[in-house]
């Protein structure tokens, strides 16, 4: 599966044509539901892209709807490209859902800017920091387990490397660099990987450190995706512990989009934040 054929980007984009032909043909939800057979909750579904839509029933939408021949074709592959599996479904026995579409956002992203306010972001963990992170989130989980998420999130930094990487802006807060993962050798080594990756041309990491005081995003971490197409909007990602949330629409966006250029404005410069993870490492060492 190339980075330009995300079948969870390619769903979305589905669900946005879908909804938006059902809007300019006059119909509400519930008298679609009720012309093609459906359900109203599974319209809604389907043009949310939480549920997929076989390319056998696709036809009956686009009747319904009285879309041109020549729209059929465009519409009917993205629809197969909705269905085929990105390599991370082959994890799906321990890879949360709402894990397994944020990775499949990734994989045709173009940036993430995102604020961490306790841990490092999966995208720059190392290996072993990533093992003892996932190991303290899942206690019930057996090593063949954790080892599956480790190997997981190692897979989805190849994002970072080769052509057309994912550029990535990060704001750590400075509780990232205290907070003790696994043993001190294991958070030494990941602050001086964070340094290093800071160094590539695609990513950019920052420090907000405690003396910059309070900001809007004490309330916890977010991440905003950015995609090429007009047709995919970005989105936001939150994560919690009962999961993880999706925010969609020019408000939400546009709101997390100004707290993550405030919390930017505020941090210390790349290059001082390199000095300050290098100098958290070695006190660790």
């Amino acid at each position: 599966m190339t980075a330009d054929t995300s079948p969870t980007v390619r769903r979305r984009r589905l669900a946005s044509e879908l909804r938006r032909m059902r809007t300019e043909s006059g119909l509400s939800m519930q008298e679609a539901a009720d012309r093609l057979g459906f359900a109203a909750a599974s319209i809604s579904r389907i043009e949310t892209g939480s549920r997929g839509l076989r390319v056998r029933d696709l036809k009956a939408f686009l009747d319904l709807y009285e879309i041109p021949e020549q729209e059929r074709e465009a519409l009917t592959v993205l629809a197969r490209e909705a269905q085929r599996r990105g390599w991370w479904t082959s994890y799906g026995d321990v890879l949360p859902g709402e894990h397994a579409t944020l990775i499949g956002l990734e994989a045709e992203a173009t940036s993430i800017r995102g604020y961490e306010q306790t841990l490092v972001p999966g995208l720059l963990q190392t290996a072993d920091y990533a093992r003892a992170v996932i190991g303290a989130c899942r206690p019930d989980g057996t090593p063949e387990e954790v080892e599956r998420l480790v190997t997981v999130r190692m897979e989805r930094q190849r994002r970072l490397v080769g052509d057309g990487p994912l550029e990535l802006s990060v704001v750590l807060g400075e509780g990232v660099l205290r907070q003790h993962v696994g043993t001190a050798l294991t958070t030494a080594e990941q602050l001086r990987h964070l340094a290093e990756a800071n160094r590539r041309p695609n990513v950019v990491v920052r420090v907000l450190p405690y003396r910059a005081g309070a900001h809007p995003a004490l309330a916890g971490s977010f991440s905003v995706v950015g995609f090429p197409e007009d047709g995919d909007p970005d989105v936001v990602y939150l994560e919690n512990l009962a999961g993880g949330v999706y925010l969609e629409g020019t408000p939400g966006i546009t709101k997390y989009a100004d707290i993550f250029g405030q919390l930017r404005a505020a941090a210390l410069s790349p290059e001082d934040s390199v000095a300050m993870l290098l100098d958290a490492s070695a006190n660790l060492a």
